[in-house]
């Protein structure tokens, strides 16, 4: 089937979704959503056409579209009105593509459509109070029995976990391996017994991070996504997915009267009421903002034709950490003492961003991933890499 032009894409659209106007308020990132009515139903309305994620099969609920149309179907999206996707966005915009990479037949058939439709959420299960930054550090054990595993530990700062119906679990199948090779990556059912998650208040008054404890819980091998072992391969194909941004279209940050800035300006005042300086900062602001969808559209097209992580992720995620910041700063300067309060304009935003340059991996870790994987610089010198993990955790080295 031939691609479409972008008309025939927004009449396609026109049918299944309502337009937006300019008065259309949009999700704020770090408010959150509990709405999950409103996501399930957009889904279940895109999912016919493949909409939200046209570079997926048909037959798992996208439309098989190249890279340009990928990026065509995004512009034309943005004057529709897309609820917040928060809730659905780590099962659309990593684990999909995580599954289409490694998973097996059955699996694919199994977990993407539901995914596509809204009908499935999931969750990511990879830090834990001893393996953040260094995610290879993981401890949580599986261990196998016959045609199952048995799996113990804990996982924190795990996003989505309230509401998951899976979760993408990172864990230690082979403590004698260097840490990096005895990892093997599961799909955990999130209603196992033995499953408990405790859900984590934020600065932002945001409970959407969780601590998960898994006590002795049993999950089919058949779950298991790629080879034994092969764990943190599959891991970092998530990783450049969240970095990326890929496939995860949501309701948050949108438009203000056509352009891509904050919904809350136009609540305010008039642009053309505002000072120069407000002027430029709002200049700047833009540009920053497109320059990050152009580098984060990048990334996911890179990933997506190669089939394996690249560096381009990081730098679209640092971008994309460097505008909601800037996004903030100006929604302060903008209320005044009006942002200082919950109600106001920029709070959310403000409480918020501190965490932008830790979640999905911190500022620091994608500027070593650039050092040394763009520029060439050397690594720091690791004398675990190389060594049995059990030793390591012995403080042997």
């Amino acid at each position: 089937m031939g691609e479409l032009s972008e008309e025939q894409i927004r009449s396609e659209l026109g049918e299944v979704l309502e337009r937006r106007n300019s008065g259309t308020r949009l999700t704020t990132m770090g408010a959150g959503s509990d709405d999950l009515d409103e996501g399930r139903k957009y889904l279940a309305s895109t999912v016919a056409g493949g909409w939200h994620v046209p570079t997926w099969p048909r037959r798992h609920g996208g439309r098989d579209a190249s890279s340009s149309q990928n990026a065509l179907v995004g512009r034309v999206l943005r004057e529709f009105i897309v609820p917040d996707l928060y809730p659905f966005a780590i099962g659309l915009g990593m684990v999909g593509p995580a599954l289409l990479a490694h998973g097996t037949d059955e699996q694919q058939k199994e977990w993407l459509r539901p995914i596509a439709a809204g009908t499935s959420i999931w969750c990511q299960m990879f830090s834990e109070p001893e393996a953040g930054s260094d995610l290879a550090n993981v401890a949580l054990k599986a261990e196998k029995d016959g045609e199952e595993w048995f799996i113990e530990g804990q996982k924190t700062w795990t996003s989505r976990a309230m509401w998951a119906d899976w979760a993408i679990c990172l864990a230690r199948t082979d403590p004698r391996q260097p840490k990096h090779k005895g990892l093997t990556m599961f799909a955990i059912p999130m209603d196992s017994p033995g499953v408990e998650v405790r859900p984590l208040m934020q600065m932002n008054r945001d409970a959407h991070f969780s601590e998960v404890f898994i006590a002795n819980a049993r999950i089919r091998d058949k779950w298991r996504i790629g080879e034994v072992g092969e764990g943190w391969r599959v891991a970092m194909t998530v990783l450049a997915h969240e970095r990326a941004g890929g496939g995860s279209r949501g309701g948050g940050d949108g438009n203000a009267r056509g352009a891509q800035l904050p919904s809350w300006i136009a609540d305010i005042q008039s642009l053309s009421d505002l000072n120069p300086l407000q002027q430029d900062q709002i200049g700047s602001m833009y540009s920053h903002d497109t320059v990050s969808r152009w580098t984060t559209q990048r990334a996911a097209d890179e990933t997506r034709v190669s089939g394996a992580p690249g560096p381009a992720g990081s730098g679209a995620k640092l971008r994309t950490v460097k505008s909601y910041k800037g996004r903030a700063h100006l929604a302060n300067l903008s209320a005044g003492a009006y942002g200082m309060l919950e109600s106001g304009h920029g709070y959310i935003e403000t409480m918020t961003a501190p965490s932008m340059s830790i979640r999905g991996g911190t500022d620091e870790i994608q500027r070593n991933i650039l050092g040394e994987r763009v520029l060439g610089l050397p690594g720091e010198p690791r004398l675990d890499r190389e060594a049995p993990w059990n030793e390591s955790r012995k403080g042997l080295l």
